[in-house]
């Protein structure tokens, strides 16, 4: 532990040591078995005489704190009972009300529960450690010579121009490298583009239901949120407020509802972002995984006025835990966004972007897409088939093809705390979709995630989930 002398202190400095010692032993900072510094090095390091040192812990060691070994130093003894709690050290500082409204989301989830129904996880199972930790390793070597810099905010040059090659022929987004913009994940894009695009009292739209996480995010920027209804067809366009600066949307696969932005929606949204000037970004967390129908063309691609800002993450294609994805952004933005990025985290940490960079290059993150899109597809048919040999109509699932997700619509489900109580009892974890809803009535239902359990499990627990709403 480190320690301290005032040479203004009225006591003696061995006094002042012995003090500062007896004090960690007995609140349990300096643990029983726990080593005390050599005398010989505390006096050094303090610029003291030795004797001084050695004069404290002789003291400690008659009254039982410490003992001295011969060849072990001066080993912590303590006392038999335990350390008593330490009180919550006092403070004259507060949030502001804007941080104090803000709530965390998926407060009490488990890691590990035994039926794991939750949304937005994935199958950890299946992440592709040998050729990951492989990347690495060339992503260290080739960093070696450049490990006392923190590297370009905006992402290295390495991994932009990979990116530009891979989004161009997987999604159909045309872009350079100077326009990709490397985050820590879609929420932190957002974040950023709010930052740049926004201020405070500015008006965003979001979609109703929606992701809560975005809400709460733009909420403590100071911006103001409006919930913009969703239908079988995505965003309702004609409902947009007309103050709004931004519009955040979900167009390939809306969470939580499933519905695909429809091609007439989507040249609507561009017509009125262009009149207005207005941003939008388009979140496209999950669509490399899609079941059946073809995917319509992403926004970006349809933009002519340079209104949207695409988005993109690594989250559920490979892990949520490596806290990496991008954006694409014209071209007069990326001076401030990169601006904002250095000031707030200076951007994903080089070797995780450089380990990127050679698994898409060497081909891995194709063939690991490959493997997993036959798994999750397989387990999107077995919650179909499960959930439509319910003998009853207790669950009605929305039409659901792509991603990770399905949502059920429950109209006679009890409430959140005590559907919580009843699937904790059974091992089951669940997303409820009242949760979703931030800006009107809530509808009762599950967001059924089917990205983290195993396939053989899923009849059972669909089972299961039902038995809790009779």
């Amino acid at each position: 532990m480190e320690l301290f002398l005032d040479p203004d202190d009225g006591r003696a400095l061995s006094t002042q040591l012995y003090d500062q010692i007896r004090e960690a032993i007995a609140d349990g900072r300096l643990p029983h078995g726990g080593r005390l510094q050599p005398s010989r090095l505390v006096a050094q390091e303090l610029g003291i005489a030795r004797s001084t040192v050695t004069d404290a812990y002789a003291r400690l060691t008659a009254e039982g704190y410490v003992e001295g070994r011969r060849g072990g130093g001066s080993v912590v003894q303590g006392h038999a009972s335990p350390p008593p709690e330490m009180a919550e050290a006092p403070t004259a500082l507060a949030p502001t009300a804007r941080a104090a409204a803000v709530r965390r989301y998926g407060v009490g989830l488990e890691s590990h529960p035994r039926y794991d129904l939750t949304a937005g996880r994935v199958d950890a199972r299946l992440f592709p450690l040998a050729d990951w930790r492989r990347c690495t390793n060339r992503a260290l070597t080739r960093l070696a010579r450049d490990v006392g810099y923190y590297g370009d905010p905006a992402g290295s040059i390495e991994l932009r121009r990979t990116l530009t090659h891979w989004v161009t022929r997987s999604r159909g987004v045309a872009a350079t490298a100077d326009q990709i913009v490397v985050t820590h994940g879609a929420g932190h894009a957002t974040y950023l583009m709010a930052r740049v695009l926004l201020r405070p009292g500015d008006v965003a739209a979001v979609e109703e239901p929606g992701y809560p996480p975005i809400t709460t995010m733009l909420r403590s920027v100071g911006v103001e949120v409006v919930g913009v209804p969703v239908d079988e067809h995505g965003l309702v366009v004609d409902a947009l407020p007309d103050a709004a600066r931004l519009v955040h949307v979900t167009p390939s696969h809306q969470y939580p509802l499933g519905a695909v932005l429809s091609r007439q929606r989507r040249l609507a949204l561009l017509r009125w972002a262009g009149r207005r000037g207005a941003a939008i970004i388009e979140d496209d967390y999950d669509s490399e995984f899609r079941y059946q129908n073809r995917p319509l063309e992403p926004l970006h691609r349809l933009d002519r006025d340079g209104v949207v800002i695409y988005v993109g993450t690594f989250s559920k294609m490979l892990s949520p835990a490596l806290r990496i994805g991008f954006a694409v952004v014209p071209p007069g933005l990326v001076p401030a966004i990169t601006a904002i990025q250095q000031a707030v985290d200076f951007g994903v940490p080089p070797v995780t972007a450089q380990t990127l960079c050679a698994f898409i290059e060497d081909g891995y993150l194709d063939r690991h897409l490959r493997r997993t899109r036959k798994v999750y597809a397989g387990r999107h048919r077995a919650v179909r088939a499960a959930v439509a040999a319910l003998p009853d109509s207790c669950l009605t699932p929305l039409p659901s093809h792509a991603g990770l997700h399905m949502t059920l619509l429950a109209p006679d489900a009890p409430d959140d705390e005590e559907l919580n109580v009843r699937s904790t009892r059974h091992g089951l974890q669940l997303s409820s979709l009242r949760r979703t809803y931030q800006h009107s009535r809530p509808q009762p239902g599950i967001v059924l995630g089917f990205g983290a359990i195993s396939t053989p499990d899923i009849p059972y627990a669909i089972e299961l989930l039902a038995s809790l709403y009779r």
